[in-house]
């Protein structure tokens, strides 16, 4: 089976879901198939070979310099037909779940959102997949030829596979109406030090905080773990923190080992974002808070006292360790 991904990136490196995404096809495509890359601008596409990557098609031009979901669908067809792909994979990025639905109607494939393993077979296609915000598994038959599957976060996880891969320079035929019709009027870039989308551990806080000038805790947290920082979507729409922080059903939906809630009291729709965590640790001051019931750990307590007190345990086990 011949598979394509698209393969996202941070500042030119091939992102923690590109690897993910290497992860699974290769070994979706097994010892007699191919998997192929597609990055835009890659500086290191050589670090999806460890991943089980053969051949990375680096798109150069400047035109696709920021993001169009149209023209980034287009480039995925034509390398899809160029490769004879059965099988192209996006990741629970933004851009992944906007190009989707697209590249699935251009080349006549099924489109299944956040799938959450391997094939149980092949022929047909049987896939499982989250459904119902993340509550349930439903299983997918696909009856067409080709298929543009969208995996869920930190489903698979990385799995290095060596190879003797290779790139080469690609140059999609996309006209320029494509790119007019589509314009960025700001982007917005986060700014931490540990992107949401790659974060194994993510400290996020709510309004229990009280007020913008007291992140200071939370983003010492976040430095001591080597975590991300995020919000509840409240906060964002306050201007507290930025929006590229708001994490929930109609923010960004994050899967980390860890999750972290700091005075959040966990509305249904914070919950779909986050209940893809392997674990969650909610500190709340009100202990009848919803979140406690979707936690594996909690504390009750008032966050401006336990927050630092575990800061300081933690630098100093950190210290002896």
């Amino acid at each position: 089976m011949n598979i394509l991904i698209f393969a996202e990136n941070n500042q030119g490196k091939p992102n923690k879901t590109a690897k993910e995404l290497a992860s699974y096809a290769r070994a979706l495509a097994g010892d007699g198939g191919s998997v192929t890359a597609l990055g835009f601008g890659l500086q290191s596409p050589e670090d999806l070979y460890a991943y089980g990557v053969d051949k990375v098609l680096n798109v150069d031009d400047a035109r696709f310099g920021t993001f169009n979901a149209m023209a980034y669908a287009l480039a995925l067809q034509q390398a899809a037909e160029k490769t004879g792909a059965g099988v192209v994979l996006t990741g629970q990025s933004a851009d992944g779940q906007y190009v989707g639905p697209l590249l699935g109607g251009l080349l006549g494939a099924a489109y299944v959102t956040q799938v959450v393993s391997l094939p149980e077979s092949t022929e047909p296609m049987v896939l499982k997949r989250k459904s119902f915000s993340n509550k349930a598994i439903a299983t997918v038959k696909i009856d067409t030829d080709k298929a543009v599957l969208n995996l869920a976060k930190n489903s698979y996880g990385l799995h290095e596979n060596p190879v003797d891969g290779s790139t080469e320079s690609f140059a999609p035929q996309v006209d320029d109406a494509v790119f007019d019709d589509i314009r960025s009027v700001r982007v917005e870039k986060a700014t931490g030090k540990v992107p949401l989308s790659d974060a194994e551990i993510i400290v996020s806080a709510g309004r229990g905080l009280k007020g913008p000038e007291n992140w200071g805790m939370i983003e010492e947290l976040a430095d001591v773990l080597g975590a991300a920082t995020a919000c509840s979507k409240p906060v964002a729409d306050m201007g507290w923190r930025p929006h590229t922080e708001h994490v929930g059903q109609t923010g960004k939906q994050v899967a980390p080992n860890l999750y972290i809630a700091i005075g959040i009291s966990g509305a249904i729709q914070h919950l779909a974002g986050v209940n893809s965590s392997k674990h969650i640790l909610v500190i709340n001051i009100d202990p009848e808070a919803p979140f406690f019931k979707a936690a594996d750990y909690g504390v009750v307590g008032d966050a401006f006292e336990v927050v630092p007190k575990f800061i300081e345990k933690l630098k100093a086990f950190k210290a002896e360790h």
